[in-house]
C-alpha cells in the first residue's frame, strides 16, 4: 500500500517537533514566572484578564477573558492533536499491537495510579484538597522529550521510544480522568446537541468522506455544545481527532496530514501561550513551609516519586512476569532515569489543577503552580542526572536483545 513520503519515518519528526516545542514551552514558562514576580506583575493579571467574545447573531454569544479562551479553545486545539497521535499510534504506529503496547501500557497505568495514591495519602481527610488527586499523574511530553533529546546517545531509540508511548497513553487517562470525574453540572439539551454532531461524524466517517475541513466544521460546532454542556470543552477536540480517517482509498493519510501540518502551531503556538498564561505565579513570601503545604507536597512527591516508583515498578513487574520484554538495548538504569522523567507533569497537571481548584480562589490556583513547577523540576534534573552518568556507548552498543542489561536494577 503506498503511503505519504511525509510520513516515511513519523516517529522521527514527531520526536523532533516535540523535543523543539519542549524548548519553547520552557522559555514561556520561565518568562511567565519572570513576569509575574516583577514591576510587571499587574500588567500579568491584566493580559490574562482580556476580554474577547464570539457572537453569531442571536444563536451564540460566548464571552471570557483571555486565560479561559487559551484554556478552553487553544486547548482544544492541543487535545485535537492529542486525539490523532493518539489514534494513529493505536491503528497503524508504535501502540499497534498487544507485544508493542505491553510494556508502555502497564507502565503508563502504574505511573497514573502510584501518584494518585500518593497524593490522596498526603491530603486524605480534607474533600476540597482530594479534589486535585489526578494532578501528579500526568507526562508533559514535550518537556521529557526536551530532556531526553539534550541526553542524545545516552537513551536508546527504544527508550525515546518507550517514553513516547507512555505519554501517549498518560494523555489518553488523562481525557477520561476529565471525563469521568471533572465536569460541572450537565446540561441534556447540550449535550443532545453534542452527541447530535458525534453521530455526523460517525456517518461521514463511514461514508468514507475525506475532506478533513468538514471534520473540523463540525467539531467546532461540537465544541460549543459541550462549552455549554459542563463537560470540559476540550474533549470536543478529541472526539473530533477519532473520526477523523487514518487511510484514504489511495493509500494517502488525511490524519497524518492534518497532524504533521498542526503539530508546529500547536508546539510553537498553543503549548507556549498555555504555558505563558499558567505558569505565572508569585514566589513572594513562598518558603519551605509553603512546599510543605499537603496540597503542593502531594503533587511535587507524586510527580518526582509517584512517577518513578509507578513507571519503573510496573515495568519491572510487567518483565519479571513475561507480560512483556525491556526496550531492546536499554539498562535497567536508563528505564530508571526515563520513569523519573515522567514526572515532568507541566502542561496536562496544571490543565488537571485548574479544573480541580478553578472555583475555589487564588490560593489553591498557587498550590497547584508551585507543586506542578518544583516537583517537574526535581523529576526532570533527577532523571537527566541518572541518564547521564550512562556512557553515551551503552547507548550505541547495546545488547539488542529483548533483556536487560546487568548494570541496572532490572539486570541479573
Amino acid at each position: 500500500m503506498p503511503r505519504d513520503p511525509e510520513s516515511s519515518n513519523p516517529f522521527a519528526r514527531f520526536f523532533a517537533q516535540e523535543s523543539a516545542g519542549g524548548i519553547v514551552l520552557a522559555i514561556a514558562a520561565l518568562a511567565a514566572l519572570i513576569v509575574s514576580n516583577s514591576p510587571l506583575a499587574a500588567w500579568y493579571e491584566g493580559f490574562l484578564r482580556v476580554p474577547g467574545a464570539v457572537v453569531v447573531g442571536d444563536l451564540v454569544r460566548i464571552e471570557k477573558p483571555l486565560l479561559v479562551w487559551v484554556n478552553d479553545l487553544w486547548m482544544a486545539v492541543f487535545f485535537f492533536l492529542v486525539g490523532l497521535e493518539i489514534k494513529r499510534e493505536f491503528v497503524e504506529g508504535e501502540l499497534s499491537t498487544r507485544s508493542q503496547a505491553a510494556l508502555p501500557a502497564i507502565a503508563a497505568l502504574g505511573g497514573m495510579a502510584v501518584p494518585a495514591a500518593i497524593y490522596a495519602a498526603i491530603n486524605w481527610g480534607d474533600a476540597s484538597a482530594l479534589r486535585g488527586w489526578a494532578i501528579p499523574s500526568a507526562t508533559d511530553i514535550a518537556f521529557a522529550i526536551g530532556v531526553v533529546t539534550l541526553l542524545g546517545s545516552r537513551v536508546p531509540a527504544s527508550l525515546k521510544i518507550f517514553l513516547t508511548a507512555v505519554a501517549i497513553i498518560d494523555d489518553l487517562g488523562a481525557i477520561v480522568i476529565i471525563a469521568l470525574f471533572y465536569t460541572d453540572q450537565l446540561s441534556v439539551t447540550a449535550l443532545a446537541g453534542a452527541g447530535l454532531g458525534l453521530a455526523v461524524l460517525l456517518a461521514m466517517n463511514r461514508a468514507h468522506v475525506m475532506r478533513v475541513d468538514l471534520y473540523v466544521a463540525v467539531g467546532v460546532l461540537i465544541w460549543v455544545f459541550v462549552l455549554k454542556s459542563g463537560v470540559h470543552a476540550t474533549l470536543a477536540g478529541v472526539v473530533t481527532a477519532l473520526a477523523v480517517p487514518v487511510r484514504d482509498p489511495a493509500g494517502g493519510s488525511p490524519l497524518q496530514r492534518i497532524e504533521h501540518g498542526l503539530h508546529p502551531w500547536v508546539a510553537f503556538a498553543v503549548l507556549p501561550m498555555f504555558g505563558f498564561c499558567n505558569a505565572g505565579v508569585s514566589l513572594a513570601g513562598a518558603s519551605l513551609e509553603t512546599l510543605a503545604q499537603p496540597v503542593t507536597l502531594g503533587i511535587g512527591v507524586g510527580l518526582v516519586l509517584g512517577k518513578a516508583v509507578g513507571v519503573f515498578g510496573a515495568s519491572w513487574l510487567a518483565v519479571r512476569l513475561g507480560l512483556a520484554s525491556m526496550p531492546v538495548g536499554a539498562t535497567g538504569r536508563q528505564l530508571l532515569g526515563v520513569a523519573l522523567l515522567c514526572g515532568i507533569g507541566f502542561t496536562m497537571s496544571l490543565f488537571i489543577g485548574g479544573l480541580a481548584f478553578g472555583t475555589l480562589g487564588p490560593e489553591w490556583e498557587t498550590r497547584v503552580k508551585l507543586g506542578v513547577l518544583a516537583g517537574s523540576l526535581v523529576a526532570g534534573v533527577a532523571g537527566a542526572l541518572v541518564l547521564w552518568r550512562v556512557p553515551s556507548s551503552a547507548s550505541r552498543h547495546g545488547s539488542g536483545s529483548a533483556g536487560p542489561s546487568a548494570d541496572g536494577p532490572l539486570g541479573g
